[in-house]
């Protein structure tokens, strides 16, 4: 038969029940109603819950099914109207029980009334449950009894686990030989472990750069926005998923039979867990990653090295050294406020905790080692608390609210680490200022020496500049003269202002801007040479029968004015113009009937 999904609300004179049961006939159904049991058949559907109050048939009864959603509701009266049926939010003990399973180390339980007889026990345990340490005369126990109490697990109820499970243990958990440790030799490890973790830098870091953090600080979870329950004065009305219910639902309901040592530990153990879930919600800011299963357990005692703790202090000082030790943000202020963050989930009820223990069995239920944890602590926690009175719970709340943690009380002297951080930064601070004026007159200098240095090697640049161009000038004088005017000395050189002789256009623009790029010197060098170019030009003739070779070789004197110009243009040479010249130009010292006879002929 398969269990179907199911859920359960209720009005002041009716209980309502709402069961999916999709691909069935409307006349297959069957209901059966007797005080608190209620039996519901539907082929292949089959769902038996044990209720918190007791329900009557009496005509005014009705149903509704919906056949495109396959949701059949049910409204069934109760017997006292206007009672209200408390705990109808946690489906796993609202069924009925299945018989025994011996084979489960846990006790389990065999029939209805069974339960409430257990259950009735517990209860009258619990009333006068006392949150104070008792104190009892010791007893030295022989080595053989200590042995046989390495038990570890909710309720202390586990051994042999990790014996079978050597390969997945480092994983899990960071004690190494859970099976022969006893739970002194356990905290001792766990304290040595803390103290050699402990990094002054890492929690200097964050206490000084604590932007991040201030951010964490200011972040609101989940639980801080519920609002007041209609149905249980002073707690929240918490609203549950399809998979947490269909989680809920695949729980298999269990009663526990604790003694009170044993249920006084797994209420110190439930808030170690709450404690290292709500600081994960904040530091991860309610989005879990892939390092969420690992900050859960490391910051657990109980998780991490199967830890039971004697009071509520020695919870909180766990907690405390392990924040500051193994997470990505180690800051004092996180430890408080993930105290008054559980106290916080205790006070919006029970309701509120089975929420955030389903959470956590989904995290290690999709983390390949942390499932094991889940068989350990979690799904017995998650049926557990289902099962407590919510009295038990706002009890627990209210004792951590009033409980206190010092810095000086996690003995990582963290009081002596920051004032020495705060004289070492007073220090700072002092050396800075004094460093301060000193540094500017420095700079004012470095600035004046800086500009006149500039200054001169600007007049210096500037004069080596000018010698250059009065070099390029002498060279040209010299080189342009002293072949080419031989009888005819030079006229003087025209001075800059003497507008330059228009140049021949040429077809390469290169050329033409290599020409502009060339600076003041080379520009009055080129005017030079134009000038004794066309007063050379007057004193020589036209040789008619050298055309082709004229065209194919420069003249010397062309050839040296060239190389006298590329040298004043600091070392860009001149290039030849590519275009045919068909004249020769020749100097006038033949003789004339040479060229007489040349014309003639």
């Amino acid at each position: 038969m398969i269990t179907p999904a199911f859920d359960l609300s209720q009005e002041p004179d009716h209980l309502i029940l709402s069961i999916r049961v999709p691909y069935t006939r409307t006349s297959d159904f069957d209901l059966y109603i007797d005080g608190t049991d209620l039996k519901f058949f539907a082929k292949p559907y089959f769902l038996r819950l044990t209720l918190p109050g007791r329900i009557i048939e009496d005509g005014r009864e009705k149903a509704k099914f919906d056949i495109d959603k396959g949701l059949f509701t049910l409204w069934v009266p109760k017997e006292t109207p206007g009672e209200h049926f408390e705990g109808l939010q946690m489906l796993t003990s609202l069924l009925a029980p299945k018989g025994s399973r011996s084979a489960k180390p846990l006790v389990e339980e065999v029939s209805t009334e069974c339960s409430e007889r257990v259950g009735d026990n517990e209860d009258e345990d619990e009333e006068d449950f006392d949150w104070q340490v008792e104190q009892e005369i010791y007893t030295e126990k022989s080595e053989e009894e200590l042995r046989a109490l390495q038990k570890y697990g909710f309720g202390n109820q586990r051994c042999g686990v990790f014996a079978r499970l050597q390969k997945e243990l480092s994983d899990v958990i960071d004690i190494k030989n859970p099976e022969g440790t006893s739970a002194a030799e356990r905290r001792q490890a766990r304290l040595e472990a803390e103290a050699s973790a402990f990094s002054t830098d890492h929690y200097l870091a964050d206490w000084f750069e604590d932007g991040e953090i201030k951010g964490l600080l200011k972040f609101r979870p989940w639980w801080t926005k519920l609002s007041p329950s209609s149905e249980q004065e002073g707690e929240s009305a918490v609203p549950f998923t399809d998979d947490e219910k269909e989680q809920l639902r695949k729980f298999t309901n269990r009663s526990y039979l604790l003694d009170k040592a044993s249920r006084y530990q797994a209420w110190l153990s439930l808030v170690d867990i709450l404690l290292a879930y709500t600081y994960e919600v904040r530091s991860t800011e309610g989005e879990h990653n892939v390092e969420t299963p690992w900050t859960i357990r490391k910051l657990s005692g109980t998780l991490c090295w199967l830890e039971t703790y004697s009071s509520l202090q020695e919870v909180l000082v766990s907690f405390g050294r392990r924040v500051l030790c193994y997470p990505l943000y180690r800051h004092f202020s996180l430890v408080s406020l993930a105290i008054h963050d559980t106290a916080k989930i205790l006070h919006s009820g029970k309701a509120c905790v089975l929420k955030c223990l389903l959470d956590i069995h989904r995290v290690f239920r999709e983390n390949e080692p942390a499932y094991i944890l889940n068989d350990l602590y979690i799904t017995d926690y998650c049926i557990w608390i289902q099962r407590v009175k919510s009295k038990k719970v706002a009890d627990l709340a209210a004792t951590l609210e009033k409980a206190t943690l010092q810095k000086t009380d996690l003995e990582l002297e963290i009081d002596e680490l920051e004032d020495a951080a705060r004289i070492v930064a007073v220090e700072e601070e002092q050396q800075a200022s004094k460093r301060a004026p000193v540094s500017s007159d420095d700079s004012s200098s470095s600035s004046d020496s800086s500009s006149t240095s500039s200054d001169s090697s600007s007049e210096s640049s500037s004069e080596s500049e000018e010698s250059e161009a009065e070099e390029d000038c002498t060279e040209s004088k010299e080189g342009g003269g002293g072949e080419m005017f031989k009888d005819n000395p030079p006229e003087p050189q025209p001075s800059a202002s003497v507008s330059p002789t228009p140049q021949a256009p040429t077809s390469f623009s290169a050329e033409k801007r290599r020409e502009d790029a060339l600076p003041s010197a080379s520009e009055g060098s080129r005017q030079l040479i134009q000038v004794l170019g066309e007063r050379v030009a007057e004193e020589l003739r036209i040789s008619p029968d050298s055309s082709h070779k004229g065209a194919r070789q420069p003249s010397s004197a062309a050839t040296e004015t060239e190389g006298t110009s590329g040298r004043s243009s600091g070392g860009t040479l001149l290039e030849p113009s590519p275009r045919r010249n068909p004249l020769l130009i020749v100097q006038t010292q033949q003789d004339p009937d040479d060229l007489e006879g040349d014309s003639i002929s």
